[in-house]
């Protein structure tokens, strides 16, 4: 199969959430990402913080052949690859650590027909940017590595290891 995980792109200085900026005509690997996202969600209807140009926030359309009540495991598979990527650990249901802290967050949405894969991953905050009132401790991969990291390349890379992920997982069902 051929890379098609980040076609079509949109790329937008300034949103509210990335989720919101997929449609429903759009197709499978449809990509918007963000520098800043004024309403970041996570989980359980918290919020995810950033700060403009350090992170990592995208979105991304799959429309999988696996029957609909299995989707959940798409959170495991995003993470799975985010850790591998990062050199983390996945921590149930949508999380994934670094050093004990977290680095990035999965958000899956699923409507008939489809997923849309929110991605978030702290980058090149510094300690002091990273947000404070937080129930798990944060990090970011310049607070873990001691450097900067170029953050198209890394979306490069996560793109490739997410799309093989879902590719293996999803080939199971499809016919």
């Amino acid at each position: 199969m051929g890379v098609r995980f980040g076609t079509p792109r949109t790329s937008v200085d300034e949103c509210e959430s990335t989720q919101r900026l997929l449609g429903e005509n759009d197709p499978e690997g449809a990509l918007v990402v963000a520098d800043h996202q004024t309403a970041g969600r996570g989980r359980l209807g918290r919020t995810w913080e950033d700060v403009p140009g350090k992170s990592l926030l995208f979105s991304l359309m799959l429309r999988p052949s696996a029957p609909m009540p299995i989707w959940p495991e798409l959170s495991l598979v995003a993470g799975g690859a985010v850790a591998r990527v990062v050199g983390g650990e996945v921590r149930p249901p949508n999380d994934v650590f670094l050093n004990g802290k977290k680095v990035a967050g999965i958000l899956p949405e699923a409507t008939r027909g489809r997923v849309v894969l929110g991605i978030g991953v702290n980058v090149n905050h510094t300690e002091d940017e990273l947000p404070r009132d937080t129930i798990k401790a944060p990090t970011s991969l310049r607070v873990e590595t001691g450097r900067e990291h170029d953050r198209d390349a890394l979306l490069t890379e996560l793109l490739a290891e997410l799309e093989r992920a879902y590719d293996e997982w999803d080939g199971r069902y499809r016919r």
